[in-house]
């Protein structure tokens, strides 16, 4: 039974699993969505969305504009919008659906929204230790310098002064800073120079070397999937592929048509 009714459409019942690929026949899946809803005031956004993530997988979810792509991040990071009607999301054998953002945060869920948030006013370290404020606390300064040098050599610089680069850097360093077990990435490509794009692609392999899950969320199809393990595929907000990343990179018509690529 679910544990978050669906007040504005009809009660659903559990999506037939078995229809997808690679979800949880060969290993317990770490983190799962189960048939989550979400909606903008009266727009149906995220239309029964459900996957499954192994520990240290990094999944990419894909879709055409408009597909509800960052709308299931930000559900599942449990903000307020969209505002999820219905569903389940579990990690690590704990039910995120009944917490609120904050909750999910302490519970190890990091978003790394497109705008990447940088607070004005601070410094990189400062950023930094902000995250560090509230237990649980993840990374130590050092380590975070220690894989981003570049944020070491610039930790007194004002944040919102550094590159594009530099600051998606200093985002994804600052949900490192927390006790994280799930990264959400959305459009960490976005704007950045291909030499950057490579740094931040080996940055987010070390990460899933220390066991860290990522689901990303990128319009650079391509890079993203030849980056991932698995891929999920959205369209209207609901899920229409779910399977390797490999299957995508070699399925011309599903890319074709899903993905205009």
């Amino acid at each position: 039974m679910t544990l978050i009714e669906d007040t504005k459409t009809k009660q659903y019942e559990k999506p037939d699993f078995s229809k997808f690929e690679n979800k949880a026949a060969t290993a317990p899946a770490y983190f799962s969505v189960y048939d989550l809803h979400a909606y903008y005031g009266e727009s149906y956004i995220v239309q029964g969305v459900s996957f499954t993530v192994h520990e240290g997988e990094i999944l990419a979810l894909l879709g055409r504009n408009g597909a509800g792509k960052t709308s299931t991040l930000r559900a599942i990071a449990r903000l307020d919008s969209p505002q999820a009607t219905h569903g389940e999301i579990w990690l690590d054998h704990k039910h995120l659906h009944t917490m609120n953002s904050h909750q999910a945060a302490i519970a190890g869920i990091q978003l790394v929204p497109e705008d990447r948030r940088i607070i004005p006013g601070l410094t990189v370290e400062e950023n930094l230790q902000l995250a560090q404020i509230i237990e649980p606390i993840g990374w130590s300064l050092e380590r975070v310098y220690e894989l981003f040098p570049r944020l070491g050599e610039r930790r007194k610089q004002e944040g919102v002064t550094l590159s594009g680069g530099e600051q998606q850097m200093l985002a994804i360093a600052r949900a490192l800073c927390r006790d994280i077990k799930v990264l959400l990435l959305d459009e960490p490509y976005e704007g950045l120079a291909p030499v950057i794009v490579d740094e931040i692609e080996k940055t987010l392999n070390i990460i899933k070397e220390q066991g860290i899950t990522t689901v990303i969320v990128e319009q650079n199809a391509i890079r993203a999937l030849m980056l991932a393990d698995r891929a999920v595929i959205l369209d209207t907000g609901t899920v229409v592929f779910d399977g390797t990343a490999q299957d995508v990179l070699d399925n011309e018509a599903l890319r074709a048509e899903y993905l205009a690529i």
